[in-house]
């Protein structure tokens, strides 16, 4: 009888996709496309770090938003895979949002654009890296 783990490692590997200038366009493109919205970048640092959210305190921490607003900014991010919702049948209604695997995997990303932007030229002055503002 022979090992099924000789078999498996014995696999290929994942290759990497190749781009083309072009199709590397289009890809990050369509990644902006996920983030793209007033709110979802502030709604994603709240959820970082494995913290889990009840709507309320969502609504409380980002002033400003409608609840209309961030309750379709949560649906397009729940649809894109980046956030998962908990819904305890309860009265009153309780609804929690976390961060899917996926999503938690943006906080390097988001990170490194962050790093990039604080080595911008001096002469770019603060246009890219405002400490406590909101989006507007």
């Amino acid at each position: 009888m022979t090992r099924t783990d000789r078999k498996v490692s014995d696999l290929p590997r994942g290759k990497r996709v190749t781009y083309t200038p072009e199709s590397a366009a289009q890809g990050v493109q369509n990644v902006i496309r996920v983030l793209e919205g007033r709110w979802k970048l502030v709604i994603l640092f709240q959820l970082f770090g494995g913290h889990v959210r009840r709507f309320s305190d969502l609504e409380r921490a980002i002033p400003g938003v409608s609840q209309k607003m961030l309750i379709q900014q949560l649906r397009q991010l729940e649809a894109d895979g980046v956030v998962a919702r908990i819904v305890h049948h309860q009265v009153p209604p309780k609804v929690e949002y976390h961060l899917t695997a996926w999503g938690q995997s943006l906080c390097p990303a988001l990170d490194g654009l962050l790093s990039w932007a604080e080595r911008a030229p001096s002469e770019l002055g603060s246009r890219f890296v405002a400490a406590g503002s909101l989006p507007s």
